[in-house]
């Protein structure tokens, strides 16, 4: 269980921020450059969700969603060390999270006309904010397997694998939101030459 107490604790003012182990990181540190664009997705779809209340299935799904997000930025701030052990159980992201994505994703993508051109971002409220979360859930994406690929930085493929899921969801999401597709704002090639 998490107990703050105190919000401010004065120990950030020398540009630096804890990891959950402890170690201390330069704000700038890609391993929290990770976790806060994780946490910027999931601040977006809060957003998301002021437009979803007409429609509890997805509002739901989106739920969810904001806590498996605190859960990998749990497992972000956490970092999987060899042959370290640790006292507790760390928390991680899972592939059953992922599959439980992967059904919702099928759940809306089964009611949704198909598409003929690529979908702008717009239509309802919800979509448009839908498409600003995905494409911050995208630059997340990108800045873990960044991260991954830096030496002594483990990152979980259940993690990267749950955020490229969620870009889709997103997506898919947006055009449930968009009256199962038939709202979407449709790309047209060369429409303003």
């Amino acid at each position: 269980m998490v107990v703050l107490n105190r919000i401010y604790t004065k120990t950030g003012d020398d540009g630096t921020t804890a990891l959950g182990t402890g170690e201390r990181r330069p704000k700038y540190d890609l391993r929290i450059a990770a976790y806060g664009t994780v946490d910027e997705t999931n601040a977006a779809i809060g957003v998301v969700r002021l437009h979803t209340k007409d429609a509890p299935e997805l509002d739901a799904m989106l739920g969810r969603i904001q806590n498996d997000l605190f859960d990998l930025g749990a497992d972000l701030a956490v970092p999987e060390r060899e042959g370290k052990g640790t006292k507790a159980e760390r928390l991680r992201v899972v592939a059953s999270q992922v599959e439980r994505l992967e059904r919702d994703i099928d759940a809306l993508n089964d009611k949704l006309a198909p598409l003929t051109s690529f979908v702008l971002p717009g239509g309802t409220p919800a979509a448009a904010y839908l498409h600003v979360a995905r494409t911050i859930c995208r630059r997340a994406e990108r800045v873990m397997v960044e991260l991954a690929a830096q030496p002594g930085e483990p990152v979980g493929a259940a993690g990267i694998q749950y955020m490229n899921r969620l870009s889709d969801f997103l997506f898919v999401a947006s055009r449930a939101a968009n009256d199962n597709g038939a709202g979407d704002v449709l790309w047209v090639p060369g429409q303003n030459r």
